[in-house]
């Protein structure tokens, strides 16, 4: 048994879906398929119901799974009590702070030559979990989380724009309105996987007199400009640091798609001056 086989069997107890808990570690389907059965194999036991529809949980998932939670979380606690103090910051979050994240870490390594900073990609409950933990110092998060023992500061306001591919009927507007949008489908990832960025949608079509299309979800292994592609007619919204090559984006009339962005700490993180500079030039980035 392997501490990455239980990683894995969480996800997937949470995700109830190998190719959701994949994307959410950044690994092939295939791959976390056969570690899950490596690990069935080792415990002798069948861990998941699989069939074409669902994945549900045996009685023995049951069981495992709050002791492979507190095995990780022990992990976790190794980690933050060995590591080096003072001189040395985890920065956890996923490939869409990148850009701003390695811009302010050379400033604060200019500012601190000494420090270590570390930039760890992290699906979003896992960058929460981490800093509870320990393992990881802040984490930058789209919206804001209200949990015992954190703290969270706004950094920034992003904004969203509306992304269509070239054929589509309003592709050449200088602008547009969600209104306009709204008979054509909008393509999202589905909500469990993107909450904040459907209540965001929801919010702003709440005083018009109809509300979006909605098309189907974006699978957790497709991107947005392929979907796009094929669907001509569709719409998407993307974060304003989102990759859109291949894709026309169309300025919004009435600028009412924006969401902040937040970083998280434990409440009683004792900010040393690495982390006080990291944390102004995420502020000025």
């Amino acid at each position: 048994m392997e501490l990455r086989q239980l990683t894995y069997f969480v996800a997937v107890c949470e995700e109830l879906s190998f190719s959701r808990a994949a994307a959410r570690c950044y690994i092939s389907q295939s791959a976390i398929s056969h570690q899950i059965a490596r690990l069935e194999r080792d415990l002798g036991v069948q861990l998941f119901e699989r069939s074409t529809r669902a994945v549900v949980p045996t009685d023995a998932t049951m069981r495992l799974l709050p002791l492979a939670k507190q095995m990780l979380s022990l992990e976790s606690a190794i980690r933050a009590t060995v590591r080096t103090s003072g001189h040395r910051i985890r920065l956890a979050a996923n490939m869409s702070f990148a850009t701003r994240s390695l811009s302010a870490i050379a400033g604060a390594r200019a500012a601190h030559p000494d420090a270590e900073i570390e930039f760890v990609i992290k699906p979003f409950r896992q960058r929460i979990t981490a800093v509870a933990d320990g393992d990881c110092d802040l984490a930058l998060i789209r919206g804001s989380v209200d949990e015992p023992g954190l703290a969270v500061e706004k950094l920034w306001v992003e904004d969203l724009v509306i992304a269509t591919s070239a054929a589509h009927p309003l592709a050449t507007c200088e602008q547009v309105t969600l209104a306009e949008l709204s008979s054509y489908p909008l393509l999202l990832p589905p909500e469990q996987e993107q909450v904040l960025l459907h209540n965001v949608i929801r919010a702003a079509f709440a005083d018009l007199s109809a509300g979006p299309t909605y098309g189907p979800p974006i699978p957790p292994d497709h991107t947005a400009t392929m979907e796009l592609i094929n669907r001509p007619e569709a719409w998407t919204v993307l974060y304003a640091d989102s990759p859109t090559e291949g894709l026309v984006v169309l300025p919004l009339a009435e600028h009412r798609l924006r969401i902040p962005v937040s970083a998280v700490l434990r409440s009683d993180t004792r900010r040393s001056a690495i982390l006080t500079t990291l944390l102004t030039g995420l502020h000025r980035c």
